[in-house]
């Protein structure tokens, strides 16, 4: 092990706040971190940030059950999330339906919760942020 880790981190456009909150009553995210850009020991650069940006947040770290996302509004209110998903397994098919539920509050099913070939319980999600969930309990051989 060398100690590399790859962490996700999502741009919000300028809700992360409203995001925090969320993942906060859905799955139980706490912030481990939080920086707003005026709060920088260093000046945006001239022209980086949109009007209007200076209290939004430039970096924030939170832990959703034991795993840690970074958060940002970005420089803009210009979010973009295609091309991902991020996958949240748990234990039991009680806190998948639990997440899901919370996680679809404000967001849209894009595949309901079920038995799969590889999961008990698996289901997808696009929450109110547009940020893809992958809900599952682990099969056997996962």
């Amino acid at each position: 092990m060398t100690g590399t880790t790859i962490t996700p981190y999502l741009f919000f456009g300028g809700r992360c706040d409203e995001a925090i909150a969320f993942y906060g009553k859905a799955l139980g995210a706490t912030v481990e971190f939080l920086m707003r850009f005026e709060e920088s020991p260093d000046p945006t650069p001239e022209g980086m940030l949109q009007a209007g940006f200076e209290k939004k947040v430039m970096h924030a770290t939170v832990v959703v059950k034991g795993v840690r996302l970074m958060m940002a509004d970005g420089c803009n209110d210009g979010a973009n999330s295609d091309g991902f998903h991020l996958a949240l397994s748990v234990p039991t098919e009680a806190e998948a339906r639990e997440a899901f539920d919370g996680l679809t509050d404000g967001g849209r099913v894009l595949m309901a919760l079920t038995k799969t070939f590889w999961s008990p319980c698996f289901g997808m999600l696009k929450d109110q942020f547009g940020i893809e969930w992958m809900v599952m309990v682990p099969g056997e051989s996962s």
